[in-house]
């Protein structure tokens, strides 16, 4: 079993395995809960990254059908819509929005 330390105090990321009753469970930097990648740093640039890889690999297997003529602009945006767009924004409610210093991303 895995467990993902979230922690303000800087001595929590010396911490290689947490043990409750019987049980111990081996630290990790990353964690996949419920579709939603958790980080240590609790790194949301990450998870974005994450749903836009999801969302990409989505698009690439509708392709065919998007990319079909006799479907319709408006059946072709209802597929985008309803499939593509909820992979993507899955859990966007919780992202918390910040500055970011464009020199530090390389960007």
């Amino acid at each position: 079993m895995h467990a993902l330390v979230m922690s303000g105090d800087q001595n929590a990321g010396r911490i290689q395995s947490v043990r409750i009753y019987n049980s111990t469970f081996e630290r990790v930097e990353v964690f996949k809960y419920s579709g939603t990648t958790l980080t240590h740093q609790n790194s949301i640039p990450e998870e974005i990254k994450s749903r836009l890889r999801s969302g990409n690999a989505c698009y690439h297997s509708v392709h065919n059908l998007l990319s079909y003529r006799l479907l319709s602009k408006n059946s072709k945006i209802k597929i985008y819509r309803t499939i593509i767009l909820p992979i993507v924004l899955y859990g966007r409610e919780t992202w918390s929005l910040t500055m970011r210093d464009e020199k530090a991303d390389g960007v």
